[in-house]
């Protein structure tokens, strides 16, 4: 088995049949930085686990303005889900803020080992628990913490990111500008 598909079940206890059948479904895939691997409006098969890099989900609205809905660093999975578990077109776009080595994972092959290999659904069901409930408490986050505790929550919860995204990319990931971002920054120090 592949060493980079291998640390994705790293806690599982998986027979050698079953790494294989596992491993059948994954592909590597190396991007550059800026290159942006899934586009508004484009169907969304696959899902990505984050080998190495950093990239990042966004949504562009009607005004021309991104607004960052997740980053993604080496270990994480990113994906436009709405368009991935309805088997739809996308609302977000997938952006590389950094060289990135991303396994790709295609849902109907997803589906298929489910029935093959059923802890990798159990694998998958805990995991998209965990990613719920971070998501429900950002949106609530977003909704109580004023920008400066959101920032400071930010920087708490994921100490090795800010170092490798810009400036503009954190601000709309808090819903703040970049202005408000240096002057909260500036009030840190």
């Amino acid at each position: 088995m592949s060493t980079s598909v291998s640390n994705v079940f790293k806690n599982l206890q998986l027979k050698d049949k079953e790494l294989k059948v596992v491993e059948s479904i994954f592909s590597e895939v190396t991007y550059k930085k800026g290159n942006t691997i899934l586009h508004t409006s484009e169907k969304v098969y696959y899902q990505y686990y984050v080998v190495k890099g950093c990239l990042r989900t966004f949504f562009l609205d009607a005004k021309g303005k991104e607004h960052t809905i997740q980053f993604a660093i080496n270990d994480w999975w990113i994906s436009d889900y709405i368009g991935y578990f309805s088997e739809s077109e996308s609302v977000l776009s997938i952006e590389c803020i950094t060289d990135a080595t991303v396994l790709k994972v295609a849902k109907r092959d997803l589906d298929n080992i489910y029935e093959k290999v059923p802890k990798i659904e159990h694998f998958f069901r805990k995991k998209l628990e965990r990613s719920t409930v971070r998501f429900q408490k950002r949106i609530l986050n977003n909704l109580v913490l004023s920008a400066k505790e959101r920032y400071h929550l930010f920087l708490q919860t994921y100490p090795n990111i800010e170092q490798q995204i810009k400036n503009y990319h954190l601000a709309s990931y808090l819903g703040i500008t970049t202005e408000s971002l240096s002057r909260i920054r500036k009030e840190t120090l």
